[in-house]
């Protein structure tokens, strides 16, 4: 709901009403010039005493390891080992952490033979 709303060539200004259960709209306006849609995030930050609101685009903070470099050449990596058969399956989880627990797990994808 829209009170009042001052637009400059930097910054827009809205008043808006909080409602039942702290709900509050975003007007037309912002939606659009910040590409906003239902189910899409913000942040609400408070500091010196003013709340703003930013949207989070794209990956949210848990996510964003995902697309690091690091993250993405870990994933290269156990691609090409799958391509090459340099896997390893168990019928249990328990199997497969007392084998990673063990010496025959040390470097087992980069020898020659698969234990």
């Amino acid at each position: 709901m829209s009170l009042n709303q001052t637009e400059s060539r930097d910054k827009m200004k809205e008043r808006l009403t909080i409602r039942k259960n702290g709900q509050v709209s975003l007007p037309k306006a912002f939606l659009e010039k910040f590409n906003l849609n239902e189910g899409d995030y913000l942040e609400l930050v408070e500091e010196k005493g003013e709340i703003r609101l930013v949207p989070i685009k794209g990956d949210s903070d848990s996510q964003k390891w995902f697309g690091k470099e690091e993250w993405q050449k870990a994933e290269e990596e156990a691609d090409q080992n799958i391509k090459r058969g340099q896997v390893k399956t168990f019928d249990n989880v328990e199997d497969g952490l007392d084998w990673l627990d063990s010496d025959s797990s040390k470097n087992w994808a980069y020898s020659e033979d698969d234990e």
